[in-house]
C-alpha cells in the first residue's frame, strides 16, 4: 500500500500539472465512478494530501477524494487520451490539451515505486492526463464530509504549515503521543493506526522501530516520551526523501555494506522484507511476523525482543502462507501447514 511519502507525491506533482486549470474528470468504462460529473470541468484548485488520503480541491465547496488502498496506482501521459484499458476507474484531463505535447506523444509514464530513485524526472508540467485505476475509494466529498475525513485522523509528519506545529492543530504530534501513552497495544500496531499518525505504513513502521532500537512489541503506554518525539522527528525528513527517491532508502551511508551513495539495490532497508538475512548492524537474522493482518519485520538483538517474543517469529525457510497457517490455534491449521511443506 503507497504510504504517505508517495500520497504527498501525487499531491505536489497533480497540484503543479492540474491547479488552476478546467479539467475533464472523466468516469472508466465500468462506470464505478458515478459522481464523476460533480466536478467535471470545473476549476481545481489544489491537491491535499494528508496520510494516504488525496483531496482535488475544487470550486463550489467539493473535493474528488482518493484512497489509493493497496492496488491502486497513477498512469500519467502526455497529448492525447489512449484508448481505455484494464480496471480504469478515473480519468483527469486538462481542459482543451487534447494536442500532443512537446515531449514524449501521447505516450504513458508509470514508473513503479521500486525502481524510481528519483533520476528519471518526467516533470508534471508536461503531464496532460492521468489514469486511475485500483482505488479503494474514488468519490466526490462535499465540505463537511472532508472536514470528517480528517477529523478522524491522526497528525501527518509531512502536513503542511498551515495545518502543522505543536500548538494544538490537527497535525500537532502531542495529539499522537498522547494517544500512544495511552494505550496498551503494542508501539508497532499504533504506528500502523491512522487515527493516531497518518502516512506511516508498513515499510516506515518497520524501519522507524529499528532506527530508534525500540522493540516493537513494547506497549504504548511504557514508551517514553523523548522516544517518541525523536520517531517523530525522523519521521519527516525519511518521508520527505521517500518523495523523490520512491525506494524509501532508511538506511544510513555509514550502515550499508558498500557505503555508497544513493544506496545500492538491497541496501535501502534495515529490516523491512530483509528477513532471514543478517542485520546490516549486529550480523543476526532479521526475523518476521504477522501484526495485525500485516507482516512485521525486526532485529531480536538490535531491538532488545524478549525470548518469548522473538519466539513468536515464522520459522526460516518457511513460506510466508504456512507459516500463517502454522500460527492459527488449532490441529486443523497445523495439518494444512504441513500439507503447504508438502508441496
Amino acid at each position: 500500500m503507497p504510504e504517505g511519502n508517495e500520497i504527498h507525491r501525487w499531491a505536489a506533482r497533480h497540484t503543479a500539472a492540474f491547479a488552476g486549470r478546467k479539467l475533464n474528470v472523466l468516469p472508466g468504462p465500468n462506470h464505478r465512478f458515478a459522481d464523476a460529473h460533480r466536478v467535471d470541468g470545473k476549476k481545481l484548485k489544489r491537491v491535499h494530501a494528508v496520510g494516504k488520503h488525496l483531496g482535488y480541491e475544487f470550486g463550489d465547496d467539493l473535493y474528488l477524494h482518493i484512497h489509493l488502498g493497496r492496488f491502486g496506482d497513477f498512469t500519467e501521459g502526455c497529448g492525447p487520451l489512449p484508448e481505455p484499458k484494464g480496471a480504469l476507474r478515473a480519468i483527469l484531463q486538462r481542459a482543451g490539451t487534447e494536442k500532443a505535447s512537446r515531449s514524449q506523444k501521447g505516450q504513458p509514464h508509470n514508473l513503479t515505486c521500486a525502481k524510481d530513485d528519483g533520476t528519471q524526472p518526467f516533470p508534471p508540467e508536461e503531464v496532460d492526463w492521468c489514469e486511475l485505476r485500483g482505488p479503494t475509494d474514488c468519490s466526490v466529498y462535499d465540505g463537511a464530509k472532508w472536514a470528517a475525513l480528517l477529523d478522524r485522523l491522526g497528525p501527518d509528519p509531512l502536513a503542511d504549515t498551515a495545518r502543522s506545529g505543536e500548538n494544538g492543530g490537527h497535525d500537532d504530534p502531542a495529539r499522537a503521543f498522547a494517544a500512544i501513552l495511552r494505550s496498551k497495544k503494542p508501539i508497532a500496531e499504533l504506528l500502523m493506526d491512522q487515527a493516531i499518525v497518518s502516512g506511516i505504513g508498513n515499510i516506515y513502521r518497520a524501519e522507524l522501530l529499528f532506527r530508534h532500537r525500540v522493540n516493537p512489541f513494547t506497549p504504548g503506554s511504557a514508551m517514553e516520551l523523548k522516544t517518541l518525539r525523536a520517531m517523530w522527528k525522523d519521521s519527516g525528513p525519511l518521508l520527505a526523501a521517500g518523495m523523490v527517491d520512491r525506494r524509501i532508502v532508511c538506511t544510513k551511508r555509514v550502515d550499508r555494506p558498500t557505503k555508497s551513495e544513493p544506496a545500492a539495490r538491497g541496501e535501502e532497508h534495515y529490516v523491512y522484507r530483509r528477513h532471514g538475512k543478517p542485520c546490516l548492524i549486529c550480523g543476526e537474522k532479521v526475523l518476521r511476523r504477522d501484526l495485525v493482518g500485516r507482516t512485521l519485520y525486526w532485529c531480536a538483538r538490535d531491538q532488545g525482543t524478549s525470548e518469548a517474543e522473538t519466539a513468536t517469529a515464522f520459522a526460516e525457510g518457511m513460506s510466508l502462507r504456512a507459516s500463517r497457517e502454522i500460527a492459527k490455534p488449532g490441529g486443523k491449521a497445523r495439518k494444512r501447514a504441513g500439507a503447504l511443506l508438502a508441496e
